[in-house]
C-alpha cells in the first residue's frame, strides 16, 4: 500500500514537463502557489501578453491539485440555500452563476488547450445517510427549483438501486451536472498550457519574504530574488505566514482518501451503473467515486486534523467504504493519502487584495472547478480586463481567536461529530 496519491502514481508529474531552469529577474505579475488557481491565472494572463512566473514551494501541482477525488459539481461550499439567506436572493443569484460559468470552464480550458484529464459528466447523487437526511433532500429540490429554476431528481429509496449498488442509503438526490475527472492530468495539462504560452514554471522555489520597492514588489526565494510588478497569493490550505495579514483569513483542514485494486467490469457496474459520482449527507461527509481505470476512490473528513496517522486512516475510510460495500470486503487498499483544503469561517471563497498584494483562496473542498474560476477572475482583475469580482464584495469573516494555529478544529470536529449523531 503506497501512502502516496493514486492520481500522482497514474500519472506522474511529466518529465518535460516546461519549467525555468533559472528564475527570471523580472516579470510583470509573480504567482506563489502552482496549483489550480495559481496556474489558471498564469495560463489567463499569458495568453494576454502578461510577463508571469509562477513561483512553487514544492512541485507543480504536489499539493491539493494532484490530492483530490476529481469531482465536481454546481454550487460553492456553503450552500446555495445559506448563501441566499445570509447575502440576499440578488447576490445569491450571481453565486450561482458565477458557480454553473466556473463549472463550464474546466472543459471549456481542456477543450482550448488539448488537455485529456478524463472528464466525464455523469452527474452526481447526493445519499441520504439517515432517514431524516432524505427529507432535507426533498426540500433541497424543491427550494432549487422554485429560487433558481435548476432541476435536482429526488431519488427515493426504492429507486436508488439503478444509480447505486449499495443499501446503506436512504434515497437521494440526482444533478446531471455532476462530473468526474482525474486532477493530475488537469493540473500537469494546465502547467504545460501556461508555460506553452509564455509562463515561467519555478519549482523548489519557496518565498520566504516579500519587500515592497518602487517598481512593485522584491520577491526572496529560495531560488533566488525576484522583481514583480504585481503579485498573486494562490496558496489555498497551504497559506502560511508569508502574509500575515492573509493568514488569518483562511486555515487548514484535512482530506483523507484511499483507493482499491482494479475491480471487475461487473464490480464497477454493481457500484455506479450509470457512472455517476457521489457523496453522503454527513456534516464529515464520505465522497466516493470509480476512477477511470475502475478502482474505487473513498475520502472524506476522517477530522479536521491535517495530521492524522495514515494508517489510522485507512482503517477509518475502509470501514465505512465496506458499510456502503460489503461486497469490496477482500479487495486491496493499494494507496492512502491525504490533503489540506482552505477553510474560510464563511465557508465562501475569496479574493481580495491585502498589503497591494492579490489573493484568491478559501475553497472548502471545491476548488477543482472555483479554483479554476477565481484563478482566471484574478488574471481578470491583473491585467485590468474587468475592476471588480462578486468575490470581492462580501466581507471576508475572520475571529479574534484565530491569528496563525487553528487550535479549535478538535472541539469543531466534536461539533459536527454530535451534530451527525443528533441528525
Amino acid at each position: 500500500m503506497e501512502k502516496t496519491s493514486y492520481w500522482i502514481d497514474d500519472s506522474p508529474r511529466p518529465r518535460d514537463l516546461p519549467v525555468a531552469a533559472e528564475l527570471p529577474e523580472q516579470v510583470d505579475v509573480a504567482i506563489i502557489g502552482g496549483g489550480y488557481t495559481g496556474l489558471s491565472a498564469a495560463l489567463a494572463l499569458t495568453k494576454g501578453g502578461t510577463q508571469v512566473a509562477v513561483l512553487e514551494r514544492e512541485t507543480i501541482g504536489w499539493g491539493a491539485s494532484s490530492r483530490n477525488a476529481g469531482i465536481t459539481g454546481c454550487g460553492l461550499k456553503r450552500g446555495t440555500p445559506a448563501v441566499f439567506q445570509r447575502y440576499g436572493p440578488e447576490m445569491g443569484r450571481k453565486f450561482w452563476q458565477a458557480s454553473l460559468e466556473a463549472l463550464a470552464l474546466v472543459p471549456e480550458i481542456c477543450q482550448e488547450e488539448g488537455i485529456d484529464c478524463n472528464w466525464q459528466q455523469m452527474g452526481d447523487l447526493a445519499l441520504a445517510f439517515k432517514p431524516s437526511h432524505f427529507e432535507a433532500l426533498q426540500a433541497k429540490a424543491a427550494w432549487h427549483k422554485r429560487n433558481l429554476d435548476h432541476h435536482l431528481e429526488v431519488i427515493p429509496p426504492g429507486d436508488l438501486e439503478s444509480y447505486i449498488g449499495s443499501r446503506a442509503y436512504y434515497g437521494g438526490l440526482y444533478d446531471a451536472h455532476g462530473a468526474g475527472l482525474h486532477p493530475a492530468r488537469l493540473v500537469f495539462g494546465l502547467a504545460r498550457a501556461a508555460a506553452n504560452h509564455g509562463a515561467a514554471l519555478c519549482e523548489e522555489a519557496g518565498v520566504y519574504r516579500i519587500r515592497r520597492v518602487p517598481t512593485g514588489f522584491e520577491l526572496s526565494s529560495v531560488r533566488g530574488v525576484l522583481q514583480a510588478k504585481e503579485v498573486l497569493v494562490a496558496t489555498n490550505g497551504y497559506t502560511d505566514r508569508l502574509v500575515p495579514r492573509l493568514k488569518p483569513h483562511i486555515f487548514p483542514g484535512g482530506s483523507y482518501s484511499i483507493v482499491t485494486a482494479p475491480l471487475t467490469s461487473g464490480v464497477q457496474a454493481g457500484i455506479s451503473p450509470r457512472g455517476a459520482v457521489f457523496w453522503d449527507s454527513k456534516w464529515f461527509l464520505n465522497y466516493f467515486r470509480l476512477t477511470p481505470d475502475g478502482r474505487l476512490l473513498w475520502g472524506g473528513r476522517n477530522n479536521l486534523s491535517t495530521s492524522l496517522d495514515l494508517d489510522e486512516s485507512v482503517r477509518l475510510l475502509q470501514a465505512g467504504m465496506l458499510r456502503a460495500f460489503p461486497q469490496l470486503e477482500g479487495v486491496p487498499i493499494t494507496h492512502t493519502w491525504t490533503g489540506q483544503l482552505g477553510l474560510t469561517f464563511d465557508l465562501m471563497p475569496h479574493l481580495g487584495r491585502v498589503d497591494g498584494l492579490h489573493y484568491a483562496l478559501g475553497y472548502g473542498g471545491h476548488g477543482l472547478h472555483t479554483a479554476l474560476y477565481l484563478g482566471r477572475e484574478a488574471a481578470r482583475l491583473l491585467s485590468g480586463e474587468i475592476t471588480g469580482s462578486i468575490f470581492m464584495q462580501i466581507p471576508h469573516q475572520t475571529y479574534f481567536f484565530y491569528r496563525d494555529r487553528p487550535w479549535f478544529l478538535p472541539l469543531a470536529a466534536v461539533y459536527y461529530r454530535v451534530r451527525d449523531y443528533l441528525s
